[in-house]
């Protein structure tokens, strides 16, 4: 059993030593390790020190901060295959997966290396005589990031560099069912130089996230969790003029047309519904089969389902791990059965996955339902776990219609020859994130991320161009120097004319 603490002030800490809980294994349905959960006093002491750490961090260079995120750069590539184990140990995904995820966030770093570039303000000069006006941003001050347990590693790495690259303190909560890799992380970034303070860890749950909340040092607020949190979370921040970008559920769809490529399809569902064991905001959880490619799309999917290997994360052989807590895993048991219950064709059922030497791991295999109604409760919720839902329409004009008409509009692929039908879809489709034959449109880290709907709460998207306005204020200008002539007291609106 090891322990997990808090990292505050450049330093491990127990913190108040108040409460634990439990890491598990999922793999082996198991605790492993005991994590401490922080308290008022832990995000207290953790605030503290880095609003002590801000004037000065703010103060520096955007040069300076730019070169210790590159150091940082470098140590995270040459760390990352021990940060991808780090993550496959608590959260089950397979290591080839984790390692993919440590990309994805190590690109955002990559971008915010750029920050002197992306820092940049406007300069207008002669708007009136004698008269220029310039504009700069400028950091927030102490701000936060709330994060789940499916990315441990990429969704942090999808706030933090940006918030510290623009002269922000950084306090993390990540989730506390797979929280190591925040304290590597937090290891790395000392080890890259970053002054004490700038970067903080508080182990917790939904007494640390509540304490964050109505801290009123802690200016803005980054959360990617389930939509009723997001919403409430939103809601509150809002209420205390913190900034907050919340992205919460998603219900994703991918569009068949009846001239997509088959086999390409099939792959691409497979990955996209069934990677990372359908444990992903950006996962393909719904098929809608346009017109006559219904039935060899299930019938191929049906079958490439049955030679799937399911296993532990860190054998080779494995494409799909365990879900994340039994918990977890008897909920999603749950919504297969009442999709049974409900009228669904049950084509593929995860449920009867037996796996020899892990018996008490928290597995299901692969579900298939075919004939899914709108009006069902596996159609209309997150299931968040690896069941794959097909719903039959007759032609493109349904297939966009049910798209828009679900509350969550997070991301989106249609899969097709046609390019007339592929720029309507992408045109008129009401979701933030769309795929054109790719099946999970994650925008890489120079774009940002973010859905529409019930999946985004708030002004702005995660990462690129909308990160930095985000973890910064605009501050305007107007100069106009002395001529040694005065003018005279002005008792009316200026009109810089």
């Amino acid at each position: 059993m090891y322990e997990v603490a808090h990292f505050i002030g450049g330093a491990r800490s127990t913190g108040s030593g108040r409460r634990h809980g439990e890491v598990f294994d999922p793999a082996l349905g198991e605790a492993v390790g005991r994590v401490a959960l922080g308290d008022t006093e832990d995000v207290n002491a953790a605030v503290a020190v880095a609003l002590a750490a801000w004037p000065a961090w703010a103060d520096a260079s955007a040069l300076r901060r730019a070169r210790v995120l590159m150091r940082f750069k470098v140590l995270l590539e040459t760390h990352q295959d021990a940060l991808a184990a780090c993550i496959t140990r608590e959260h089950g995904k397979v290591h080839a997966d984790a390692l993919g995820e440590v990309q994805r966030g190590l690109e955002v770093v990559e971008f915010a290396c750029g920050i002197p570039q992306l820092l940049k303000g406007e300069y207008s000069e002669q708007v009136a005589r004698g008269v220029d006006s310039y504009s700069m941003r400028q950091p927030l001050g102490v701000v936060a990031g709330i994060t789940p347990f499916n990315f441990p590693a990429m969704v942090p790495m999808w706030m933090f560099p940006v918030a510290i690259a623009c002269g922000n303190c950084f306090v993390l909560k990540p989730s506390e069912r797979d929280p190591s890799a925040s304290l590597m992380i937090a290891d790395l970034l000392h080890e890259a130089g970053l002054p004490e303070g700038v970067f903080n860890v508080v182990q917790g749950d939904r007494e640390t996230v509540e304490a964050l909340m109505r801290h009123p040092d802690v200016r803005a607020v980054s959360f990617v969790g389930s939509t009723p949190i997001a919403r409430s979370l939103y809601e509150q921040g809002a209420a205390q003029g913190k900034r907050v970008q919340a992205l919460g559920g998603a219900k994703n769809h991918m569009v068949v047309m009846p001239d997509a490529e088959l086999e390409q399809t099939v792959d691409a569902l497979m990955g996209a519904a069934y990677g990372s064991a359908g444990e992903r905001c950006m996962a393909i959880s719904v098929a809608v089969a346009v017109g006559s490619v219904a039935d060899a799309l299930v019938a191929r999917l049906a079958e490439r389902i049955a030679g799937l290997r399911v296993g532990p994360g860190d054998a080779p052989e494995s494409e799909m791990g365990p879900l994340v807590t039994r918990t977890h895993c008897d909920k999603v048991r749950d919504y297969i059965a009442e999709g049974v219950a409900e009228g669904a064709q049950l084509v593929a059922d995860g449920r009867t996955l037996k796996l020899p030497g892990h018996a008490q791991g928290f597995f299901l295999g692969a579900s298939l339902f075919d004939h899914v109604q709108p009006t069902m409760r596996i159609y209309r919720e997150e299931i968040f776990g690896p069941v794959l839902c097909v719903l039959r329409v007759p032609d493109f004009e349904a297939a966009l219609a049910l798209v828009n008409a679900h509350a969550f509009g997070n991301g989106t692929a249609v899969f097709t020859r046609d390019g007339d039908c592929a720029r309507e879809f992408v045109r008129r489709v009401e979701v933030g994130m769309v795929g054109v034959n790719v099946p999970i449109p994650v925008p890489m880290a120079f774009h940002s991320f973010g859905g529409w709907k019930a999946s985004l709460f708030g002004d702005h998207a995660m990462h690129g161009a909308e990160g930095v306005r985000f973890y910064t204020r605009l501050k305007t200008v107007t100069s106009r120097w002395p001529t040694g002539i005065r003018a005279g007291a002005q008792f009316t609106m200026p009109t810089l004319e």
